[in-house]
């Protein structure tokens, strides 16, 4: 895949009045902390501070009024081409004009030894022919209008404060403007580059404590470090099959998803990204969901990559002891439990609100996630890994409780409001007690695996006469329904059905939810949302889990050319390709590197 874009043209804005892009228009940087979005005119629109899930300083993405960016391009009309420098999350944007060209590297810098203590965006500027007059600005916004900015002079050094956050600009050959008085709320600038001239332009930021100004000098220098150790990190990844580009490039998405100070994986970037036009369907995916920790857990495992591995699963584990005995469907990066549903004034991407900070699911009831739990559990302990007494009694416990409560009715995959025995979710529940069973037999957990085995099998006779319709010729979203759902698909995979009536499910769901090679997450979506990403790379697995190789094959190669010119997947693409939902989101890139994983095992 060519990570670099088409040319595309556009007069730069001269105002503080923006268009907000479309969604497909961003790439994303990260440190193990935060993440930034950055638009095809090298206009970064969202970037939260101290962490991924704080109140984001800059927050154009989702309040086109006041939330605020960083800007750096030519004061003249441009053209831009794009890409990731290499295996690495540093993006290089190179923009054209009639007098020259330059090239802008855009970093989230890391230290030494790991994430700095402080937020650290570099954007270097080389001129690569030519003469380019660049302008720049830093206008932090409102903090989705609960602060107000302020500009600061200190013996000659200017800085905003915005609640308490503290933000920094320097640089080196970079034209800052003389700052005014403290009624101005963003800093500016502009130079002129040459061919072979070097600029650089720095933000730090603190969170309650003092803010580093850090040394251009030493900023220049690690921006060659981050692109050094992404590569590194890289080299340690353990793929080279089909779509290999497209698989690492995914890999790097999921560790810019890793919460480093504790391990955690966020389900995505961003909050309130529509998922329909008619809005109400804006979330906070700025969490750790139980579902998309498991599939990350096993992506990871099968990459070979072991820290990660270790300290997402020591993490959730230790999480759910701390708020036991039932499983929550998420936790907050830092593992507390997630607060009440906070909506903001801000007016959404595109004016579709609401702007929230949580979610409604937090205290749903969702079956699956028992399944998700001991998915991640036996991919750890087949990696060669043992698990510690305390973690077998906890899964012990665990699958005591699935036998008890796999009968409940729950609110499914899509956490939805009606309560019904969803089949996906006690397919989850069979898949729990089955690896509950396997890892009794390796010796890895306590507990009555006798019992495990008979529950097991009444989970499956129960799905088997109340789970499938004769006359659809498929697995049913739930007894007494005509509805179809993509969610059963990951339970080919999971090893529940990977014959006859699998088979038919697939052909009954490409028939009534597919649009090409999209498909939308269950029936009825098709009037009220957009096709769901991960559930098309969803049916790849599941085609080749049954056998269908060559039309898995076929399937992938569609769905990998659906991405934005450099690599990244949003939750939800619409049949004209435009991205809508969190983006980038994790489960969408998850369901890549296990389609492509799935295909190259089965087809081995």
């Amino acid at each position: 895949m060519d990570q670099r874009s088409a040319a595309t043209s556009r007069q730069p804005d001269t105002d503080t009045t923006y268009a907000q892009p479309e969604l497909r228009d961003y790439a994303a940087l990260g440190d193990g902390r935060t993440i930034a979005l950055v638009n095809r005119e090298g206009r970064i629109d969202w970037l939260p501070i101290p962490d991924l899930d704080s109140l984001p300083v800059f927050a154009l993405l989702i309040d086109g009024d006041s939330g605020g960016c960083i800007e750096l391009c030519p004061e003249q009309e441009f053209s831009t081409t794009r890409r990731y420098v290499g295996p690495t999350n540093v993006l290089e944007t190179v923009f054209t004009t009639d007098a020259g060209s330059v090239r802008v590297t855009d970093a989230l810098v890391t230290g030494v030894a790991g994430r700095l203590p402080w937020a650290e965006l570099a954007r270097r500027v080389e001129g690569i022919d030519g003469s380019v007059r660049m302008r720049w600005a830093v206008r932090p916004g409102t903090m989705l209008r609960t602060a107000s900015p302020w500009l600061e002079n200190n013996d000659g050094s200017s800085f905003i404060r915005i609640g308490q956050i503290s933000v920094g600009v320097t640089g080196k050959d970079h034209g800052a403007k003389p700052a005014g008085d403290g009624c101005e709320e963003s800093l500016t600038g502009a130079f002129t580059t040459d061919a072979d001239s070097r600029h650089l332009l720095v933000v730090a930021a603190t969170h309650d404590e003092p803010l580093h100004i850090p040394d251009p000098d030493n900023v220049m220098r690690g921006v060659d470090r981050t692109i050094a150790g992404w590569e590194a990190w890289s080299r340690e990844f353990s793929y080279d099959g089909p779509w290999s580009e497209q698989v690492q490039r995914s890999a790097l998405v999921l560790k810019l998803l890793i919460f480093a100070p504790s391990g955690a994986i966020a389900a995505a970037a961003t909050t309130s990204l529509p998922e329909s036009p008619a809005g109400g369907k804006n979330w906070d995916y700025r969490y750790a969901w139980v579902r998309d920790a498991a599939y990350s857990v096993q992506a990871l495992v099968r990459f070979g990559l072991r820290e990660e591995t270790h300290a997402a699963y020591s993490w959730l584990l230790g999480t759910i002891r701390r708020h036991s005995p039932d499983l929550q469907v998420f936790y907050r990066l830092n593992g507390e439990l997630p607060g009440e549903l906070s909506t903001y004034e801000a007016a959404g991407w595109h004016d579709i609100g609401p702007v929230v900070a949580g979610n409604d699911a937090r205290n749903q009831l969702q079956l699956g996630i028992y399944g998700d739990l001991f998915g991640i559990s036996r991919a750890y302990v087949d990696a060669g890994n043992i698990l510690d007494t305390g973690t077998g009694r906890l899964l012990a416990a665990v699958a005591d409780r699935t036998c008890d409560i796999w009968r409940h009715r729950d609110s499914g995959m899509w956490e939805l409001n009606d309560l019904q025995h969803y089949t996906s979710s006690k397919m989850g529940c069979w898949q729990a007690l089955d690896a509950a069973v396997h890892l009794a037999d390796l010796g890895q957990i306590p507990g009555s695996s006798a019992r495990w085995r008979s529950e097991r099998e009444r989970i499956r006779a129960w799905i088997e006469e109340h789970g499938w319709s004769e006359d659809l010729g498929a697995y049913i979203m739930h007894p007494g329904s005509t509805a179809l759902d993509t969610s059963v698909l990951l339970h080919a995979p999971s090893g529940f059905d990977r014959g006859e009536r699998m088979n038919r499910t697939i052909d009954a769901l490409r028939r009534e939810l597919a649009r090409g090679a999209l498909l939308y997450r269950y029936s009825g979506m098709q009037d009220q949302e957009h096709p769901f990403t991960a559930s098309s790379f969803w049916l790849v697995s599941a085609l080749a889990c049954v056998g269908r190789v060559d039309e898995a094959v076929e399937l992938m190669d569609e769905l990998v050319t659906l991405s934005n010119d450099v690599g990244l997947y949003s939750e939800m693409t619409a049949e004209d390709g435009a991205f809508w939902g969190n983006l980038p989101q994790g489960l969408s890139h998850l369901a890549l590197i296990n389609a492509a994983m799935n295909i190259e095992e089965l087809s081995a």
